[in-house]
């Protein structure tokens, strides 16, 4: 109770400390929420989207019970901090349409694709093939990782996760198997195609070749995969030795197999993305592809498909639960709403209020610093929405496909790693990092904190950046 208390103190003062805070600023900068150009909105609108961070962090530590049954009217807090401010700096008309953009355009084809994978891969039952052993989970990541870049970081984690948890049951110490497998299996793998993670496929819709990450980004997601994979086999047999024997190897066996056709097809429609572009529509005041829309619908249609055929026993089995992605739900419309203005604010560039931070990317003659844009978009990318913080720097770098992969393609490959390969940094990285933590808990598994997750990826990543960085960016 007294934990509760303290959050909800927490809460209280910042809420008398934020509102008028930002009204005074909206008073003193009018139009500050709808004029991102004229060198972006102010710091202070950055608040609500820090203190959404800050929830994530330090509510489940101080405060267990309160954030599990209360995450979405905290979530419901911070977004009203940044709309209501937002509307009396502008107009309710003009915070609103900030809302229904956040929604439509940005959250809901998010959401879509990750309900019909969780959903689909929580309908495909894989029992048996590699055991519970050292080399056994080492074969799981490795084969995890690079499944990752053909059907998404999302898809092979949601379908991996549950046997690799199925054939370690037999172990009490669990949590290292988990962090390696959301680091490799929902982050680092997905560095290969435009389907693997979305900052690349972003790149693809503004004209990198689908091809590209193949030629370019294989070697450094193998040279950490690599260090990844030798690092958690020595930590794996190290820890193993002290748990009981695996049982013995069944024969690897797969049901619910219509599952893996509907996951086909939902990476063939985000394929089909990115080639068919019939024209735009509008809906609720706001212009929408018409090919984002269709793949909503096909999304939304896959879920309700693998519901309807999947046999509630093979359901079961995985232990399949709504819960994971309940919270992403949840959690990611607030900070989708909230990240906006501080999306504005990296749109300004070197006019706004990051100019500083962002100069940095550039070397003495002017020209684009690889090394920079690499630690720049990582970090942000850890932090914020990788796949926009992508596209800022990818226009910070001048935007010409053409260049980026010509002149300048080393630039375009740091942005590019960056964005993927710090994803696996914080639980908020990727939306699989958080469906992943959700699973394992509910599997018995004691996942660290938010803080811990950081201490522990920042030790396993950060010797891996510094060396790619010698070896690409230098």
């Amino acid at each position: 109770m007294r934990a509760i208390g303290a959050a909800a103190g927490l809460i209280t003062l910042l809420t008398s400390l934020l509102l008028p805070g930002l009204a005074l600023a909206a008073v003193g900068a009018p139009g500050v929420a709808q004029q991102p150009s004229a060198g972006g909105p102010a710091l202070v609108w950055a608040i609500p989207f820090l203190g959404m961070l800050a929830s994530i962090a330090v509510l489940p530590m101080l405060a267990e019970a309160f954030w599990h049954h209360r995450m979405g009217l905290v979530a419901a807090f911070w977004s009203l901090a940044l709309l209501l401010p937002q509307a009396i700096a502008t107009s309710p008309d003009a915070a609103a349409d900030g809302l229904t953009h956040a929604v439509l355009v940005e959250y809901l084809p998010f959401v879509a694709l990750l309900l019909a994978l969780f959903t689909a891969a929580g309908g495909l039952l894989v029992t048996g093939g590699p055991r519970g052993t050292p080399w056994g989970n080492t074969t799981l990541l490795a084969v995890g990782t690079a499944l990752a870049g053909v059907m998404g970081t999302t898809g092979a984690a949601m379908v991996l996760i549950h046997p690799l948890l199925r054939a370690n049951a037999h172990r009490r110490g669990r949590r290292h198997i988990v962090v390696f497998f959301m680091v490799l299996v929902a982050n680092v793998g997905g560095a290969t195609t435009p389907l693997g993670d979305p900052p690349l496929y972003l790149g693809f819709l503004r004209g990198v070749p689908f091809a590209w990450p193949l030629r370019h980004l294989t070697l450094p997601m193998l040279v950490i995969a690599g260090v990844l994979l030798a690092a958690f086999f020595l930590i794996d047999r190290s820890l193993a030795a002290a748990e009981p024997p695996a049982p013995s190897a069944a024969p690897l066996r797969v049901e619910g197999r219509v599952n893996a056709g509907l996951i086909a097809l939902v990476v063939l429609g985000v394929l089909g993305q990115g080639l068919w572009h019939p024209g735009n529509i509008v809906l609720l005041g706001q212009t929408l592809p018409t090919e984002r829309v269709v793949g909503v619908l096909e999304f939304l249609a896959v879920a309700a498909i693998s519901i309807a055929v999947t046999p509630r026993r093979i359901r079961e089995a995985n232990l399949f639960d709504w819960a994971p992605i309940v919270e992403v739900a949840k959690l990611f419309i607030a900070l989708f709403i909230t990240i906006s203005p501080v999306m504005h604010m990296l749109d300004a560039g070197l006019d706004g209020p990051f100019a500083p931070l962002l100069q940095l990317t550039l070397n003495a003659d002017g020209q684009p610093a690889p090394l920079a844009y690499f630690w720049l978009t990582g970090v942000l990318s850890a932090f914020l929405d990788n796949a926009p913080t992508y596209l800022v720097f990818f226009e910070l770098a001048g935007g010409d496909p053409a260049r980026l992969t010509g002149a300048l393609q080393t630039t375009l490959v740091a942005i590019s790693a960056g964005a993927v390969f710090f994803g696996g940094l914080t639980y908020i990285g990727n939306a699989p990092n958080l469906m992943i933590r959700t699973i394992a808990s509910e599997r018995g598994v004691r996942m660290p904190s938010f803080f811990g997750l950081m201490l522990l990826t920042g030790t396993m990543l950060l010797p891996c950046f510094l060396l790619i960085s010698a070896i690409f960016f230098r």
